[in-house]
This record gives structure tokens, C-alpha cells and sequence, in this order.
């Protein structure tokens, strides 16, 4: 059943309710309370918001404006939002969906949270994700399931699903999620926002980590900003990145490569070896590819130095598998040789697409090959599909489009760019080279600018 309505795209962005604070046209209690109706008003149908913390929300706000002259420079200055039930947040849940852990006690903020509190961020609860973040949905025992703003009847996305519906349905302006999957930049294709996955390692995984485990990083994975604007993912970036606290040295991402779209040079991906897609995601690709031409922009088809996706996506599957599957009953672990070699196919890959980033400035891919689909319970993804272009296709192999950036570490900026015949949002995902974040948050920002976004 289409639920339009329920779908808010006018609502205030991170940068302008800061803004509101900082002026004292609203206060940090008032924005907070507006935020806190939304989700009251709305979440009913949606299932976005599943861990609420509103009165300890409201404290934080209050304390805001009791320090409204010290703080007011803050970048999120009383910005109300929320966060992915699996990052951790002192005195609340952390249980990626498993009944296991809804107990397991939560002492100490995850980094990336601290970081946004720190900032001005006030946290209102966390939203809805899969058991074990491994689906492109957002169900799971404890909390039921998540449906997309635009159609109840179809998935959000994943894993961080809860996180683009809030953000879909107009209840808040900014999100942390995470992504080694594609779990930042599907569900914004999905529902129609805006995700950025950093560049790998520049913003700290502790604190969103398997519950009740403690180690290193985990390889692949990342966490990063959602919003419904450009320029909330680039202030967000900015507060989230950088080293651990007494790391010793410093990020320092480069500016953007461009400050107009008819400066870039773009490669356009549209089709994978290992990854059907529809025609609708194509078209929109591709769509945006003829607009950019019009704009100015140099687009092409090929680059010479372009790595083998169907290899690149062997390896990559096989880290994936090897670290999603640790200490899985039954699990047969890789061995330290096999571990190296994907490691060493993984900075072959990076070096090729370092290759490529000397000749375009950003890649234009599909995030995923269909839009948001139906609602699918099957508990064995080999038994699962999707249907492309009329055709029954693999569920699993949808991986391929999210691995293209995740397996070499690139950073990946996906915005929404059309509309599919059922009115369901399309989006792109830009790609650009190490470290340049910057660079792809800011060619969405030109396309969102230019009125070239969806």
C-alpha cells in the first residue's frame, strides 16, 4: 500500500535546526520536543524508532540551553537525532536484533556517539536493524519489523533500515549508521535519503562492535552519517572522522577535487558481472549521466586501469564470509596464508582503482539493483530473489553493487536521483578515490544543487 504522506522531505535539515539553535529562533528543548511528536505522530505504522530515550533527551537539550552562549558554535547545536540500535549509547540496548543481548549492560558511549553528543547532537533513541546487521531489511525478534515510508509493504533496506525510514518519514534530520555491506548506502537508495560510507579507518568502530565482544576493528566495516541533505553528511563527517583519542597524528582529508559540475570527469558504471540490475536502476543511472553531459561534465564509459569486478567481487565475498562467520557454530575458519592472500588481492584492487582516480574524479554506480522490494521472510538467502527486469535473480548477488567501493576501502556518497514507475526512490552511489571523501559528499551536494538529484 503506497504511504506517501508519511513521507516528509520538507522537514528542517541538521545544518538549518543547528542554525535555529544558534540564533535563538528555536531552542535545543524546543527542536527536541518537535523531533520527540514526529516520532510519536508517525513511527506507529513505520517501526523505525525502537529504543526511545526521551526523557534523558530532553535533560541533554535542556542543559544546552542553560549553556546556550558557550555552546552555540557547536556544528550540531540541538540537533535532535538518532542512531543504529547497534552502535552503543550508555545505558541502552546494544543487540544487533538478538533476544541474547537485550540485558547485556551498556556503560560507555561508542566514539562515534560521544563524538556527536560532544557536538551538540542530542539523542533521542535508536533505530531498527537485522539480526546480526545481515539482511537489507530491519526485522528482527526483539523489535519487529521496519517498513519503508513509501510502500508498508516493502523493505527499507539494510542493515541500517530503521535509520533511512526515521529519516524518510521526516522524524529526524541526521543518523549514524554503519555499512560493510552496503548497509548505509542500500537503504538510502532505498528510501530515498542520503548515506555516506567513509573512506575505511577514518572514523572509529569502537563502540559498535558484536555485543559483549571487544577487539580489533573489523576489516571492511565502517560507520558514517545519514541525513537528507549533502551538506548534513559533510558536517557530520566532519565531527565523526579522525584518529582515536591519543592516536598521536591527525586525518586531514583533502578538499573537494571541483567546485563545479561541468569541472568533473566521470565514469559510469551501470552494469556488474556478478550483479543483475534492473532496468529502472540503469535508467536512472544513466539518466543522471545525460544530465551531467548537458551540465558540462566529462562523462565517460571506461577506464583503462579499471579493476575486474567479478574477480574483485571473489575476493571480497571471501573476506566478507571469513568475518562475518567468525566464531559462528560450525564455521570453518581460513587460514593465516588464505587471510594474507585476500589481503594482498585487496591492495591490488585499491592500487588499480588509485589508477583510475588519475583519470576521473568520481564513479557513478547503482547502490543496489532494484529499488526498495517486497517484504521477504525466506530464513535461507540461497533460496531467495529478486526479480530483475521480470526475472527471478539471486537475492545474495546484490552484494556485488555495495562491494565495488567497500572491498577496496573507497568512500561512497549515495543520494537519490529518480523514481521508479511504482513512485519508489532510485539511487546513485559516487564513488571517489582514497581519502576523498570530500570530494564525493561534495559532487551530491552540486547535483543536489543544480536540482539534478531525485
Amino acid at each position: 500500500m503506497p504511504t506517501s504522506e508519511a513521507v516528509n522531505p520538507g522537514a528542517a535539515t541538521a545544518v538549518a535546526t543547528a542554525r535555529a539553535v544558534r540564533d535563538g529562533a528555536i531552542s535545543a528543548l524546543e527542536a527536541c520536543d518537535a523531533a520527540i511528536a514526529r516520532i510519536e505522530r508517525s513511527d506507529g505504522a513505520i517501526n523505525a524508532v525502537v529504543v526511545r530515550d526521551f526523557e534523558r533527551a530532553r535533560a541533554a537539550a535542556k542543559a544546552l540551553d542553560a549553556r546556550r552562549e558557550s555552546v552555540a558554535a557547536l556544528p550540531l547545536c540541538g540537533v535532535p537525532m538518532t542512531v543504529k540500535e547497534s552502535n552503543d549509547v550508555a545505558g541502552l540496548p546494544t543487540t544487533w536484533g538478538i533476544a541474547a543481548f537485550k540485558d547485556l549492560p551498556i556503560r560507555e558511549d561508542a566514539v562515534a556517539v560521544a563524538r556527536l553528543k560532544a557536538a551538540g547532537a542530542v539523542i533521542l533513541g535508536k533505530t531498527n536493524a537485522p539480526v546480526a546487521l545481515a539482511d537489507w531489511q530491519a526485522a528482527n525478534p526483539i523489535y519487529g519489523r521496519t517498513v519503508n515510508p513509501h510502500d508498508h509493504a516493502r523493505s527499507p533496506g539494510g542493515s541500517s533500515g530503521g535509520a533511512a525510514a526515521a529519516l524518510a518519514a521526516g522524524m529526524v534530520p541526521l543518523e549514524l549508521g554503519s555499512d560493510i555491506g552496503g548497509s548505509i548506502r542500500v537503504p538510502a537508495h532505498m528510501c530515498g535519503v542520503y548515506g555516506h560510507k567513509p573512506t575505511y579507518g577514518i572514523v572509529p568502530l569502537k563502540g559498535h562492535g558484536f555485543p559483549g565482544t571487544d577487539g580489533i576493528e573489523v576489516p571492511l566495516a565502517v560507520v558514517g552519517p545519514m541525513a537528507r541533505s549533502a551538506e548534513d553528511l559533510s558536517v557530520a563527517l566532519d565531527v565523526l572522522a579522525g584518529p582515536m583519542p591519543g592516536s598521536g597524528y591527525r586525518l586531514d582529508l583533502p578538499p573537494p577535487r571541483h567546485r563545479a559540475l561541468s569541472e568533473y570527469r566521470v565514469l559510469v558504471l551501470d552494469a556488474h558481472p556478478v550483479a543483475p540490475t534492473d532496468a529502472a536502476v540503469r535508467d536512472a543511472v544513466n539518466g543522471l549521466a545525460e544530465r551531467l553531459a548537458r551540465s558540462g561534465a566529462r562523462v565517460v564509459r571506461k577506464a583503462s586501469d579499471l579493476p575486474d569486478l567479478a574477480a574483485a567481487h571473489g575476493a571480497y565475498t571471501g573476506m566478507l564470509m571469513a568475518i562475518t562467520t567468525r566464531g559462528a557454530p560450525g564455521a570453518t575458519p581460513i587460514d593465516a596464508h588464505a587471510w594474507m592472500e585476500l589481503q594482498d588481492e585487496q591492495m591490488r584492487v585499491a592500487r588499480r582503482w588509485g589508477a583510475v582516480f588519475a583519470e576521473v574524479d568520481v564513479v557513478l554506480a547503482p547502490p543496489f539493483g532494484v529499488p526498495a522490494f517486497p517484504h521477504e521472510d525466506t530464513p535461507d538467502w540461497a533460496a531467495r530473489t529478486l526479480t530483475v527486469d521480470g526475472e527471478a535473480t539471486r537475492y545474495g548477488a546484490q552484494i556485488g553493487w555495495p562491494g565495488v567501493a567497500t572491498f577496496p576501502g573507497l568512500p561512497a556518497t549515495c543520494m537519490p536521483v529518480a523514481k521508479s514507475r511504482e513512485g519508489l526512490p532510485i539511487g546513485v552511489q559516487i564513488i571517489a578515490g582514497m581519502f576523498e571523501d570530500r570530494t564525493a559528499i561534495a559532487f551530491a551536494g552540486l547535483l543536489q544543487r543544480e536540482g539534478l538529484a531525485g
